[in-house]
């Protein structure tokens, strides 16, 4: 019996935020698999350890979570303003599929970093001590992102007091800008709100009519009240991760929502597109312990939002869906405004399962369509492992 030998790839595990992933310059791929198509995804498959039943990915790199199954492509940006561009996969976990619709915001922390210290970044840019400001082509969603990492004597400096809640240890802050986050371009038709309104009657069968806010901003997002599917909004990973019942129910709302937002055309697409859009459910503050023990009260906190990403409630929150809670914040009518007091506001600081987050977003109505020129939040970005990944030669064909 012949026996493929492994080839080894130059790769980085980074964290980004509150999630991890495996970071390659696109020149070091193989070559087949630098542009997108089957070979790529079988590629990145194998690299994270999917597709696997048992849901561990024990034969590979991911962690078996959503927030841990991850990778990420990056280049020198052939656009004028740019530095690098950024290429972002969820990988399934149990699936055999890649799924490229939409961005990772959390990710978007180490892009800048990896970015500096792979030689993508013109070195004139990069100042011996102070900040380096980034400038990022989100290849998925056609939107720029500015990363503020900072510098000390000439490299990018890790280390630092920026606590994140969600992430155990501190670090150095990296502050983000996303720019013109509304209305990628593979959806919405260009519009944030997709289906013109603020607030839909979201007809779901199973469950009932559901008042939602759909937006498309950072990521699509279907936003509805805690209070109307049962729950506090204080809830932990637990209290849905562990309910069949609730995951499924919450699969139903994501598929009828992204259909009625225009990102699938039938419902069992929705399957084949586990990344977007996201749901998320919202409530007034509350006390309650954050995952680790940490009390949140509700003098400290606007609102509470719970979200899932790929079936699952999120540890945190993704940083796109963040994206989301800043810019429908910061418009009076939404679920998430309501939520918040109804109030006008350009930030919001939301209560999530580990802790508390802050955005800021600022937006604008123009001839009669809401826009936001741009969101902000600080993260955090560390390199956990650098030198190659070895996968088995015949996952090239």
């Amino acid at each position: 019996m012949a026996h493929s030998p492994q080839i080894k790839i130059p790769a980085t595990y980074m964290r980004g935020g509150t999630s991890k992933g495996v970071f390659f310059s696109l020149q070091d791929l193989p070559e087949a698999a630098r542009v997108p198509g089957a070979v790529r995804d079988a590629l990145l498959l194998r690299v994270i350890g999917s597709p696997d039943p048992y849901e561990k990915q024990i034969d590979g790199m991911g962690g078996a979570t959503s927030s841990t199954s991850k990778t990420v492509i990056l280049s020198k940006s052939t656009r004028a303003d740019h530095d690098v561009d950024y290429l972002f996969g969820q990988v399934s976990i149990d699936k055999p599929f890649v799924d490229w619709s939409g961005n990772c915001g959390n990710l978007s922390a180490a892009v800048g970093s990896f970015a500096i210290g792979s030689g993508l970044v013109d070195a004139a840019r990069i100042p011996h001590n102070g900040v380096a400001v980034v400038r990022i082509w989100q290849a998925n969603i056609g939107k720029t992102i500015i990363a503020h990492v900072p510098i000390t004597d000439g490299a990018v400096q890790e280390t630092g007091d920026f606590e994140l809640d969600g992430v155990t240890f501190p670090a150095a802050e990296v502050q983000l800008e996303f720019m013109d986050p509304a209305a990628d371009e593979e959806g919405g038709g260009g519009s944030m709100f997709p289906t013109g309104n603020l607030v839909d009657d979201l007809e779901v069968p199973g469950v009932g009519t559901l008042k939602a806010t759909l937006i498309n901003a950072g990521i699509p997002t279907i936003f509805i009240n805690a209070r109307d599917v049962g729950y506090t909004g204080t809830e932990l990973q637990g209290a849905i991760n562990g309910d069949p019942k609730a995951l499924a129910m919450f699969e139903t709302i994501r598929a009828h929502g992204a259909l009625r937002m225009g990102l699938i055309k039938h419902l069992d697409e929705a399957a084949q597109r586990q990344h977007t859009p996201k749901v998320a459910f919202v409530a007034p503050p509350a006390d309650y312990l954050s995952s680790s023990g940490k009390a949140v009260v509700v003098k400290d906190v606007d609102l509470l939002v719970r979200a899932l990403s790929m079936g699952k409630l999120h540890h945190a929150m993704m940083g796109t869906a963040a994206v989301a809670i800043g810019t429908a914040a910061a418009i009076s009518g939404t679920l998430v405004n309501l939520a918040a007091g109804g109030t006008e506001r350009n930030a919001v600081r939301f209560g999530h399962p580990s802790g508390t987050l802050r955005v800021g977003a600022e937006a604008s109505q123009v001839n009669g369509e809401w826009t936001v020129n741009k969101a902000i939040m600080s993260r955090s970005a560390r390199v956990l492992m650098e030198g190659y990944v070895r996968v088995p030669g015949d996952v090239l064909g």
